[in-house]
This record gives C-alpha cells, sequence and structure tokens, in this order.
C-alpha cells in the first residue's frame, strides 16, 4: 500500500480519481458551456474578414492564457488542490476558461491564412503562442505578487489600536 502525497487526505485518494467523480465532470461541464458560449459570442459580435488576422481569437487566447496563470497561482498558493480550491480549478480554470480559449481556432485559423499568406499565416501562430506563453507568465508573476502583498498585509501589526 502506497501513501498519499503530502497535503492529500487519505480517504480523498482511496476514492474515485478525480476525472471520473460526476461533480466534478458536472463543473467542467458548467464552466465549459460558460467559457465557450462568451468566446463563440465575442467571435460572432467581432468577426475576422476573411484572409485578415484573426484577432478576436488571438486576445481571447492571450486573456485566458493570462487568467489561468493567474488563477493557477492564485489557488496553488492559497493551499492544496482539494475542496474549494479544486472545484474552482475545475469550473473556472479547466471549465470556463479550458472553453474560453480555442487553440484549435488558432490552428484552423493559421491553416485558412496559409492559403496565399505563408508568412502572415506563420507569425500569428508564433505570436500567438509566444503571446499566449508571456500572457501566463504574467498571470503567474500578478498572482505570486498578490500574494506577497497579502501575506504582508497580514504580518504588519494592527496600528489603528496603539494610539
Amino acid at each position: 500500500m502506497t501513501t498519499p502525497a503530502p497535503g492529500v487526505d487519505p480517504e480523498e485518494a482511496a476514492a474515485r480519481p478525480v476525472h471520473l467523480r460526476w461533480r466534478s465532470l458536472g463543473l467542467v461541464f458548467v464552466g465549459g458551456t460558460l467559457g465557450t458560449g462568451a468566446r463563440e459570442a465575442l467571435a460572432l459580435t467581432f468577426p475576422a474578414a476573411p484572409g485578415t488576422l484573426p484577432v478576436t481569437i488571438a486576445l481571447i487566447n492571450v486573456v485566458g492564457s493570462f487568467a489561468l496563470g493567474l488563477l493557477l497561482e492564485s489557488l496553488l498558493r492559497r493551499g492544496p488542490d482539494r475542496g474549494r480550491r479544486r472545484d474552482l480549478r475545475l469550473l473556472v480554470g479547466t471549465g470556463v476558461l479550458g472553453g474560453f480559449t480555442t487553440y484549435s481556432a488558432l490552428a484552423v485559423d493559421t491553416g485558412l491564412l496559409l492559403d496565399g499568406h505563408a508568412g502572415i499565416a506563420l507569425a500569428y501562430a508564433l505570436g500567438s503562442v509566444v503571446a499566449g506563453v508571456l500572457a501566463a507568465a504574467g498571470g503567474v508573476a500578478l498572482g505570486a505578487a498578490l500574494a506577497r502583498g497579502r501575506d504582508r498585509s497580514r504580518a504588519r501589526p494592527d496600528r489603528r489600536h496603539d494610539s
């Protein structure tokens, strides 16, 4: 018998894996529905003309990457991945942001741009991925900075009662 990793509840470790639990699947389903709906609404509201850069999809992916980095860093700094933190990760991270971002549309758009615009297609694909990585790193950095600020404010004595 193996012992669970530090911070993991032994009863939870013996239960069904998270990805096979109906509750977890439901959270991802609901979040994914909301995220996909938001993305589609934006894509329909701000469509790209044929042969032009799909700026809306690129912005969606960059914003989603930033939000995912911020969310995951913030959750990580608050404690182990269980309970409400896990539910939030599944609902918002995997569900909403997973449905909101669309790297499959990036691939399709790149393929469409390849027909007559190979240089633009390559720049779009590479630029989108690099911007997504940088945005995720920015989200992680912001999450870490917010956690450090929160930790500092907790460590300071309350000076309101010193008079």
